[in-house]
């Protein structure tokens, strides 16, 4: 921090500088991997005296490898500084702390979500349109899966994406891309299901709701329905009291769209949206494909700093030099600066959406970056006992929990319930809540807010299941309520024991069932996923209701006992105490593993 000069006006022919010191120290940003190298540059140290006190802690580094950043953290904090994340700063709606940092006015990033048939294409459609009759220059045709457009002179940001899944997705691998969300709801359908995901899904992301009351133009519609609809939902108008703007709009007749388009760009400059232009350029893989011709083909939307044709980047586990670089209507451009989305050529591989990328200095550097996020190992299972843990040593403040149960009718007193469990040092906070079977959406928004799933009387799906494995989210299944609640209870106390989990193997489907004596039944069942092993742990789904849980007894194909049958085949199986197997039936295998 600077000095501040006081004069002592006692004595005024001699002025004295006297130095105050201040108490806060000042931030910096640091990303969440970040070269010994730039970390020195970042804290104007020399990159030697950065390795020595990486060594003082027992870490071996040299100058361009990579460290994390709770590492880099407690390097800052040795040279007076404190580092903040990426996250935190969005968080907390600050700009770049970097000394020097050159910001300027960013155009905002908008995503439209809503339930399927509102409209939402409709609307992107005639925001574009509108942009034709503004003549402005160049074609509007949509090139990639972002695009950018001016309004009246101001730029605008639009992502098309398949919906929430993909926005959440990309969330939950730490990208945060969007400013703002655009809801758009039927004024002659009102608020449904994927409305409500839509709008618990915006929350979750701590990002402001503009509401586009879309189809007035139809003759049943009923917008004092819609607006007690929202506030329901958690959405209070502004001319209800609240500080949720809502436009009537009609997509199909372009009505309303330029005052939509003014209050986004409204809530856009009460956010003051800037960007630093003189670090490295940062930012977000949006999508990336294959192409035959052209090769890795990459969509991405600059955050921080200017793109450059011929700039080394960093994105994922994958890296390259960008040979070429296309706007969103397929124009070669040079150069991209923040909130500008681009598709480039050059990589060596295909990055995933939600990857975070970096300009890098040279090669060596971009090989050791994306090195070591190679050899990062999978987070640990999500799991109560182990949110428990964490919740022990103060670590967790909030337990976010995404809520499924059979029936509509049990929503709002198991919420209820497990929201009145919340003490003092921690909240209970059921992100969102709704009837049917765990779904692969559910699971990504719990990986995205660091919770965990609850299911009441249902189970998942298997494309469900499938992720929540990859993403190392822990599915609790309850089917008595008093059991629930003891141990959400016990885990926000941080009193929960440790608990065995189920690892999914395999499923199967029954097919036949044979009679083996008076009692026993065998059923030829078809493994449809993974594996079924001699002796694995099973749970017979009936019409989506688990009927018995047990173990394998016994495994034959082709007459001959095997130890393990894998996806695709046929085999017959015996289950240990249970002979009311039914054709149809589902049988899941898994293994049970210590949650520690």
């Amino acid at each position: 921090m600077g000095n501040i000069r006081l004069e002592k006006e006692t004595k005024p022919k001699r002025r004295k500088a006297i130095k105050v010191k201040s108490t806060a120290l000042p931030q910096i940003e640091i990303p969440i991997s970040i070269t010994v190298k730039q970390l020195a540059a970042l804290l104007k140290a020399e990159p030697v005296k950065v390795i020595k006190q990486l060594m003082r802690r027992g870490i071996m580094a040299g100058i361009n490898q990579a460290i994390d950043f709770s590492t880099a953290a407690m390097i800052t904090a040795d040279f007076g500084y404190v580092a903040q994340s990426e996250k935190e700063r969005r968080e907390a709606g600050a700009v770049s702390e970097r000394e020097g940092a050159e910001l300027q006015a960013r155009p905002p990033v908008v995503t439209i979500m809503g339930h399927v048939d509102h409209g939402k294409t409709t609307l992107l459609d005639a925001i574009r349109e509108t942009n034709v009759t503004e003549h402005e220059a160049g074609a509007i045709t949509q090139h990639i899966g972002a695009y950018q457009t001016a309004v009246k002179g101001n730029k605008i940001t639009f992502l098309d994406t398949p919906g929430h899944e993909a926005f959440t997705a990309m969330r939950a691998r730490g990208a945060q891309v969007t400013d703002i969300v655009v809801l758009v709801v039927a004024a002659d359908d009102g608020i449904m299901p994927q409305t409500l995901e839509a709008i618990d899904h915006a929350k979750a992301a701590k990002v402001p709701i503009v509401v586009a009351m879309n189809k007035i133009d139809k003759a049943n519609v009923n917008i004092d329905r819609i607006k007690q609809q929202l506030a329901d939902s958690g959405l209070i108008i502004e001319e209800w009291g609240g500080d949720v703007i809502c436009v009537p709009v009609s997509a199909k007749q372009g009505t309303g769209i330029s005052d939509l388009l003014e209050n986004v760009f409204l809530v856009a400059d009460i956010a003051e949206l800037k960007a630093d232009l003189g670090c490295f350029s940062e930012g977000v893989v949006i999508e990336a494909k294959l192409d035959r011709n052209r090769g890795v083909m990459v969509t991405l939307l600059v955050q921080r700093g200017i793109l450059r044709q011929g700039n080394i980047v960093a994105a994922g586990t994958v890296w390259g030099k960008i040979r070429a670089m296309f706007d969103d209507k397929g124009n070669p451009v040079k150069e991209a600066g923040p909130s500008t989305p681009v598709e480039i050529l050059g990589l060596d591989g295909v990055p995933k959406a939600g990857d975070n990328f970096t300009v890098v200095a040279d090669g060596r550097e971009a090989r050791n970056l994306t090195g070591e996020k190679l050899k990062k190992v999978p987070h640990e299972l999500s799991s109560l006992s182990t949110i428990s843990s964490q919740i022990s040593k103060g670590k967790i403040k909030e337990l976010n929990i995404v809520l499924r149960t059979d029936v509509n009718g049990s929503i709002e007193p198991i919420k209820k319930s497990i929201e009145q469990l919340s003490s003092e040092q921690v909240k209970a906070n059921v992100i969102h809540a709704a009837s049917g079977s765990i779904t692969e959406n559910d699971v990504m928004l719990a990986s995205a807010s660091n919770g965990i799933v609850i299911g009441f009387n249902t189970r998942p799906t298997m494309g469900a299941q499938q992720l929540a494995e990859l993403e190392k989210i822990n599915i609790q299944s309850y089917d008595i309520i008093y059991r629930l609640e003891e141990e959400v209870g016990k885990a926000i106390k941080g009193k929960l024991e440790p608990t065995y989990a189920s690892v999914f193997e395999g499923r199967a489907e029954v097919r036949e069932v044979f009679a083996v004596g008076k009692q026993n039944k065998i059923g030829g069942v078809y493994i449809s996923e993974g594996k079924a092993k001699r002796n694995a742990k099973v749970k017979i789904i009936r019409q989506n209701k688990v009927v018995a849980e047990s173990n394998v007894s016994s495994l034959k194909r082709f007459k001959e006992v095997t130890n393990e049958v894998l996806a695709g085949f046929e085999c017959g199986i015996g289950i240990e105490q249970f002979s009311d197997l039914h054709v149809g039936d589902i049988i899941e295998f898994y293994r049970e593993e210590r949650v520690t």
